[in-house]
């Protein structure tokens, strides 16, 4: 497999599961994250440990989260022999068009089921400081 393929293969899953997201359903980033998944969100004093934590956090959102539409900007994917680093800007707009803006930094590693996110970090693009 190329690295080209590689990259437009873990492009298409982020931008898929984000599509899913955007429409309420979280299922879509929890199908491609790996039992050992660690994910980091500025709402949380710690890291979350494992796929059944993620999915617990994400349950009580489930049908909540709606974007009208989104982009994903300046996606890079760096490909290190069975894991690959996917960055990118992420903007939404909701039904009255305001935006939001967050980094990502997804880490994914290749499995026999394909690839499958072991590490995930969101942040505001702009954070704001008391």
């Amino acid at each position: 497999m190329s690295s080209k393929s590689t990259e437009d293969e873990i492009i298409g899953l982020e931008r898929e599961a984000l599509r899913r997201w955007c429409s309420g359903d979280p299922s879509g980033f929890l199908e491609i994250c790996a039992p050992e998944v660690v994910y980091f969100d500025p709402s949380l004093e710690r890291r979350l440990d494992g796929l059944e934590a993620l999915t617990n956090y994400y349950e009580p959102i489930r049908g909540k989260i709606m974007a009208k539409r989104f982009d994903l900007l300046n996606p890079l994917v760096q490909v290190v022999g069975a894991a690959a680093v996917l960055t990118f800007n992420f903007v939404s707009y909701d039904a009255s068009e305001t935006e939001y803006r967050w980094n990502c930094t997804e880490v994914y590693r290749q499995t026999a089921g394909g690839w499958r996110i072991i590490q995930t970090h969101w942040s505001p693009t702009k954070p704001t400081f008391a």
